[in-house]
C-alpha cells in the first residue's frame, strides 16, 4: 500500500478480546514511506515473551510515525457489547493520534472498527457522528473521520505496523491489569492479566467478580451470590 501511493498507513490491533476481566484494547501506529528499518525482532506480541515485548516498545515508538492505544472498560463491554466495545476502544486510539492515516490496515476478516451506516454524520459524508451507536447510547464522541479500513487475516504475522501495534496494545493492557493486581491480589492479574487461569476461576468461585470483571460474561460464579452455577 504504501508502494502504491498511500502517505500515511496504520496498523491496528486488539487485545483482551477474551478476558474475563479488565478491557479490550486497540493499538494503531502510523507509518509512512520515509520510515526506518524494521526494528530487529519485531513480530506478533502472542510469539514474544514479556520481557522482549517491553524491550521492543521503545524501538517501536521511534520506528512510527504516531502511536496510541484506547480501551474501553468492562461497563462498556457489558452495556454495549464486545463488538461495540473493540469499536470504542480503537475510535479512542484514532482520535489520540497525532497523524490522521489515510488507509488502516485490521489484523482479522471482520471490520468491527467502521461505523455502521446509522452513525453517519447527516452533514458531512465519511464522517461520523459517534454519539450513538447501534441503536444505544455510547458515551459522548466528537465528529470523527474514520479512514478506509483494509482487513487482512493473520495481518499481526506479516505486516509489521500491525505487529507493533499488537506489542503496544499488549504491554499498555498488561500493565494496566499489574496495576489493577494490587487491589485484588487474590485474582493473579499481574500473572494472568484477567485470562482464564485455573487461579482466576477458582477466586472467582470463592470471592465472586468485582467491580473489573465482564459481569455479562460467563464466568462460572453467581454475580449476587457468588455461588457457583449449576
Amino acid at each position: 500500500m504504501l508502494r502504491e501511493g498511500v502517505r500515511y498507513l496504520a496498523g491496528c490491533d486488539e487485545v483482551g478480546r477474551g478476558a474475563l476481566a479488565g478491557p479490550v484494547s486497540v493499538g494503531v501506529v502510523v507509518i509512512d514511506p520515509d520510515v526506518a528499518r524494521v526494528p530487529r525482532g519485531l513480530a506478533d506480541s502472542k510469539l514474544l515473551s514479556p520481557a522482549r515485548r517491553e524491550a521492543l516498545v521503545p524501538a517501536i515508538n521511534r520506528w512510527v510515525r504516531a502511536s496510541a492505544v484506547g480501551h474501553a472498560a468492562p461497563e462498556e463491554i457489558d452495556a454495549w457489547g464486545l463488538t461495540c466495545a473493540l469499536r470504542l476502544a480503537g475510535l479512542r486510539a484514532l482520535a489520540a493520534l497525532k497523524i490522521p492515516p489515510d488507509v488502516l490496515l485490521l489484523d482479522g476478516s471482520f471490520d468491527w472498527l467502521t461505523p455502521p451506516a446509522t452513525a453517519h454524520a447527516d452533514d458531512e459524508p465519511g464522517l461520523w457522528d459517534l454519539g450513538e451507536t447501534e441503536g444505544v447510547i455510547t458515551p459522548p464522541w466528537p465528529v470523527l473521520h474514520v479512514p478506509p479500513v483494509v482487513t487482512q487475516v493473520k495481518a499481526d504475522l506479516s505486516c509489521a505496523s500491525v505487529a507493533a501495534a499488537s506489542v503496544l496494545a499488549k504491554t499498555t493492557r498488561d500493565s494496566m491489569m499489574v496495576d489493577l493486581a494490587a487491589t485484588h491480589p487474590h485474582f493473579g492479574w499481574d500473572e494472568n492479566k484477567g485470562y482464564a487461569s485455573d487461579r482466576h476461576r477458582n477466586q472467582l468461585r470463592v470471592h465472586g467478580p468485582c467491580e473489573h470483571h465482564r459481569r455479562s460474561w460467563r464466568l462460572g460464579v453467581d454475580d449476587a451470590a457468588g455461588r457457583v452455577r449449576s
